[in-house]
């Protein structure tokens, strides 16, 4: 790639965050927010899945609430379901469909909330850990791209990246939505 194909990519980025950038958009990251503000504040905790990297971006996610984001704090409840034995055990003796959907099972409980993120919104294993939630009684919000998928469908919240053939741009997307809920919940908090 040359400079001015380079350029281009970061003014194509631009330009999608500038598209996402509406009133309706950040209500509902303010939204969100509070769900899992309100989850935490009441002793519960919040499960991350998605796909490579969606899967990436929830691990971040989690470990910035239980680690540390911008100032030192208590840790925040927060995981994702990225644990490789439990994934593998899963895929082998159920499929890949399942991984996200047993892990909520297993350690899901009333009260706690799910952030699934699919860039397609068609992740399979994501859908079936929203319909796992769900059923548990556990919030569930969604970061999605294109149309949304059945995700746009089922889940409590969803917040749809502007429509792109790529995933990349939505991811983008999606990143710079995971650190508004990050400081958002620690503003929340008062950190």
């Amino acid at each position: 790639m040359n400079p001015a194909q380079i350029s281009q990519e970061f003014q194509e980025a631009q330009q999608v965050l500038t598209q996402f950038n509406t009133i309706e958009n950040m209500e509902k990251i303010a939204q969100a927010i509070a769900i899992m503000h309100r989850a935490l504040a009441n002793g519960h905790k919040i499960m991350s899945c998605g796909n490579g990297g969606s899967m990436c971006d929830a691990m971040h996610f989690a470990e910035e609430l239980s680690g540390r984001y911008r100032n030192d704090r208590p840790a925040l409840a927060a995981l994702s379901i990225s644990d490789p034995s439990h994934l593998s055990c899963v895929a082998n003796d159920y499929g890949y469909a399942h991984v996200f959907e047993r892990y909520v099972q297993g350690l899901g409980q009333p009260g706690d909330v799910l952030l699934g993120i699919s860039t397609s919104g068609t992740s399979k294993n994501v859908i079936l850990a929203v319909e796992a939630a769900k059923a548990k009684g556990i919030s569930t919000i969604v970061l999605t791209g294109k149309d949304g998928g059945e995700l746009a469908k089922i889940a409590d919240l969803e917040i749809r990246a502007p429509f792109s053939p790529y995933a990349d741009r939505a991811q983008e997307i999606h990143i710079k939505v995971i650190h508004a809920f990050i400081l958002g919940i620690e503003k929340s908090f008062g950190y």
